[in-house]
């Protein structure tokens, strides 16, 4: 099984990437795979929601790494978004790869479970992993928890990996996925499976 792992930072081995590390370690030993992708450093597009990606069944825009993750979703068993915390918020880079991979890959998402994490020098980590659990919960996806808000505190990698108590909710973060994972793996086997889709109800409010 494998473990689809975001990096949202513009930075490839700053707070956020550690924070995934130490989940990824935690999956390694149950025999899960993980693969982190970076978002990278340039310049992303946003969505303009020209619904191009319903035709195409991939993102219109080829130059960044969204059609990447929304082929390697195809593959992947779970998710876990990571992101650094801007103004109280995840930074504006995940959250446009994320729109662009959600409008565009959905249903290769749909049924998996999920996780974010985040980085943060001191506050706002609450308010942007609420932010980034909605992603899963209007998506059909099983959201997997710690035993504490999943972040670590730090403005480098090193005073991150000093936050004991956040290391720790990671780790037992990643072993949760694990456990999941697992666990929905072997009701397939023994002839569970996903809930039959339904046609969805669009209301408009306005007429």
């Amino acid at each position: 099984m494998k473990v689809l792992m975001i990096n949202g930072s513009p930075h490839q081995f700053g707070c956020t990437y550690t924070a995934l590390q130490a989940v990824s370690d935690v999956l390694r030993t149950e025999d899960i795979i993980p693969e982190i992708v970076w978002v990278g450093d340039k310049p992303l597009q946003d969505c303009l929601q020209c619904q191009a990606c319903i035709k195409l069944g991939k993102c219109i825009f080829e130059n960044d790494v969204v059609n990447e993750l929304i082929e390697k979703s195809k593959l992947a068993d779970g998710f876990i978004f990571g992101a650094p915390v801007y103004y109280a918020h995840p930074g504006g880079r995940v959250l446009s790869v994320l729109d662009r991979v959600f409008y565009a890959g959905s249903k290769h998402l749909q049924y998996k479970p999920g996780a974010a994490v985040v980085s943060a020098r001191r506050a706002g980590t609450t308010a942007a992993l609420d932010v980034l659990n909605k992603y899963f919960t209007m998506n059909k996806m099983p959201v997997v928890s710690s035993h504490y808000w999943n972040g670590v505190h730090g403005r480098t990698p090193e005073e991150a990996r000093k936050d004991a108590e956040g290391v720790q909710t990671l780790k037992i973060l990643g072993r949760n996925m694990a456990w999941m994972l697992k666990s929905m793996n072997f009701a397939r086997q023994n002839g569970l499976t996903e809930p039959s889709d339904v046609a969805k109800h669009n209301t408009n409010f306005i007429r």
